[in-house]
This record gives structure tokens, sequence and C-alpha cells, in this order.
């Protein structure tokens, strides 16, 4: 398996992390590993029900507290493009 590739869309809120795996996921070929970290909570959500709708397989979806004081989460999805 070649290298995963890697969508960084922390920071940002819905609509816009879905609306780039889209972009990104249309890049890469299918088998391919992409790796994206969000920061928001929605993405929860959105992103497997993506997966679901479009055909692609959720590998691995993370909860990752990366700042306890100001309560901060990281979430990260292994998605295989379908």
């Amino acid at each position: 398996m070649s290298e995963p590739h890697f969508l960084d869309t922390k920071g940002l809120i819905c609509p816009e992390p879905v609306m780039m795996l889209h972009r990104a996921i249309r890049k890469i070929s299918s088998g391919e590993l992409l790796v994206v970290e969000s920061t928001d909570p929605s993405s929860m959500r959105d992103i497997p029900k993506f997966c679901i709708h479009l055909g692609h397989v959720l590998q691995d979806q993370q909860t990752v507290p990366i700042n306890e004081e100001n309560q901060k989460t990281v979430y990260r999805f292994e998605i295989i493009k379908g």
C-alpha cells in the first residue's frame, strides 16, 4: 500500500471539512488511504455519513484530546477510497 494522504481541516467548521474531504478524495486512487483531522465536533457525524453515502470505507475513527485545559479535541478519521 502507498503512503497515506493527509487532510488537515483543524480550525474549520461545518461544512468546510466535508467539502475539503470531497475534493481530496477525488484526487486519490481507489484503495488508497486518506487520513483526516478535524476539530469540528460535527465531523463525528458528517464524515461517517459521507463515507456511507459515497461508498468509502471508514477504517478507523478516533477522538483525541489534545488540551484538557482548553477542552480542545482532534477528531481523526482513516478513510479508504472505495
